[in-house]
């Protein structure tokens, strides 16, 4: 039997992300889904006065940003294609803004940058 929508895995995640930014856990949210979710959580999002952003991600899945305005607009300014495609610095600022342990984002931009500076250099 098919769940329905409502009570989705996908929901249950949703559902979690929100009380987290609600209780000041988290001042943004990058929720990740398949496409045919997106209007429930739109519409739950705006139900409780909460800004968000929508990027497509293909597939048939989107990412929804959610969460406080300045963030919101730093990501309107900064995400302009796929995330796997963002520069160490712009990546290392969205982890931070998402509330990620900054000592893992420092160790993931120094990998980043260090895979960058050496994809260049011949190795001997």
């Amino acid at each position: 039997m098919e769940q329905p929508l409502s009570m989705s895995g996908d929901m249950k995640v949703l559902s979690n992300h929100i009380y987290e930014y609600q209780k000041g856990v988290r001042r943004m949210v990058l929720y990740t889904c398949n496409k045919k979710y997106e209007h429930i959580a739109i519409t739950r999002l705006e139900h409780l006065g909460i800004p968000y952003i929508i990027q497509s991600v293909g597939n048939d899945r989107l990412n929804l940003f959610f969460g406080q305005k300045a963030c919101l607009d730093t990501v309107r300014l900064m995400v302009n294609r796929p995330l796997n495609e963002l520069t160490p610095e712009e990546d290392f600022i969205l982890g931070a803004l998402l509330g990620y342990d900054i000592c893992v984002q420092c160790e993931r931009y120094c990998d980043r940058k260090c895979r960058i500076s050496h994809k260049g250099r011949q190795v001997s």
